[in-house]
């Protein structure tokens, strides 16, 4: 599987062709002057031997300009504009197969056509779709939506066994193989647990959502991208909003995590009650999760992949945490928000409340950071995954001991 991977990243370095194998080296030697002083001398050097010394200064200055021009902005081969144009398209048809999957009305028998053949259709039209995405993205140059397809090819390699369960085997270049045959045999409901819109942990949800930022991820390609190290880059889909909130939510659960919170009240000669300070608790509750929802409201539309990565590490904390966060009062609807109960949250024993933050709010607070960081520090979308589709933390020491 690494193999396809990394052919997969191996565009983004290369820009889609043969010629831009050195680009980089060759940036920085024109960046530095080095790489036009060169040019300068060896032109300077055939006008004098063409004509004399006072040779025709204009046609070696075009031919120099036109030398950097090209090494500066170097030209996207077609083949690398056919695979944009093929990813882009895809993207879009790949939404739709999965939304099929999605969809209850395919796990439905209707007059003529029973669930099973549905769901054989559907099922072909998705790995179809999905061989065309990774066909595509190995040599498209668009990297804020190929940093998608790798952590979607990911997501597929982490789920073979139940694909396999289903017919669906994952090829040595990353693309699916179905059998039908063994589909046709599987009963249905394998098969809409596997893709449920409504577990948002499930292989249908991750890869709907991939699709999802890939679709909307800027069309900007690597080679228009070199020299933009600003991390406040449009392109990036982040803004102020959502750094902001991430660095709430990190407070608010290291606050919850923290023992102080939970320090008994004291009577006015100094002596512990025995009581907590629910209403306090509950303020920092309360805090976050509005920071917990703000976060994903602005988070989830970013095409930075270190964020996303980040955010779904949250989200499966969440999703573990469900049936404890509920007896607290804290709901997660279907799209993975928060709702909290202030009676419920009052009336629960606080030294469970404590108990559960000590893990859970930590290591909330801990992505949130990170989040933080990757919105206001990293802008490459392609900056959060390895080659082999691998998510990696990169960056700074400040953030060594998450890692």
């Amino acid at each position: 599987m690494s193999q396809g991977y990394s052919q997969l990243f191996q565009s983004l370095s290369t820009g889609g062709g043969a010629g831009n194998q050195n680009f980089l080296s060759d940036y920085a030697s024109i960046k530095s002057g080095s790489y036009g002083k060169l040019l300068k001398a060896y032109y300077g050097k055939e006008q004098n031997s063409a004509s004399g010394v006072g040779g025709n200064k204009s046609d070696s200055r075009t031919t120099l300009d036109k030398i950097l021009e090209e090494k500066k902005n170097p030209k996207i081969s077609k083949q690398a504009q056919e695979a944009n144009e093929n990813l882009t398209a895809g993207l879009s048809k790949l939404k739709g197969s999965v939304s099929a999957l999605q969809d209850e009305k395919t796990y439905t028998d209707t007059e003529g056509q029973s669930a099973s053949d549905k769901v054989v259709s559907a099922m072909k039209n998705y790995v179809a779709d999905y061989n065309s995405v990774v066909t595509a993205a190995k040599r498209s140059t668009l990297a804020g939506k190929t940093a998608y397809v790798a952590n979607m090819m990911n997501s597929t390699s982490a789920n073979a066994d139940k694909l396999s369960e289903l017919g669906i085997t994952i090829n040595a270049n990353g693309t699916l193989q179905l059998n039908e045959g063994k589909l046709k045999e599987t009963d249905v409901k394998k098969v809409q647990d596997l893709f449920s819109s409504k577990d948002i942990m499930s292989y249908g949800s991750k890869i709907s959502s991939r699709v999802q930022f890939a679709n909307t991820a800027a069309g900007t390609s690597t080679t228009d991208k070199t020299d933009k190290t600003d991390a406040a880059d449009d392109s990036t889909g982040t803004n102020n909003a959502t750094g902001s909130s991430a660095a709430s939510l990190k407070a608010d659960g290291e606050t919850l995590a923290s023992d102080k919170l939970y320090e008994k009240i004291k009577d006015e000669n100094g002596n512990e009650t025995g009581k907590y300070d629910i209403d306090k608790i509950f303020a920092a509750a309360k805090s976050f999760v509005s920071n917990y929802n703000g976060m994903f409201d602005t988070a989830e539309s970013s095409s930075n992949s270190g964020v996303l990565a980040n955010l779904s590490q949250i989200k499966g904390k969440t999703a573990q945490s469900a049936n404890v966060l509920k007896q607290f009062g804290i709901s997660v609807d279907v799209k993975g928000r928060m709702k909290i109960d202030e009676d419920i949250f009052k009336k629960s024993d606080m030294s469970q409340v404590q108990k559960f933050f000590k893990d859970y709010g930590s290591s909330v607070a801990t992505h949130a950071s990170l989040v933080d960081f990757y919105m206001t520090t990293h802008a490459n979308a392609a900056n959060g995954y390895t080659a082999a589709g691998a998510y990696n933390v990169q960056g700074s020491s400040r953030y060594a001991d998450f890692i």
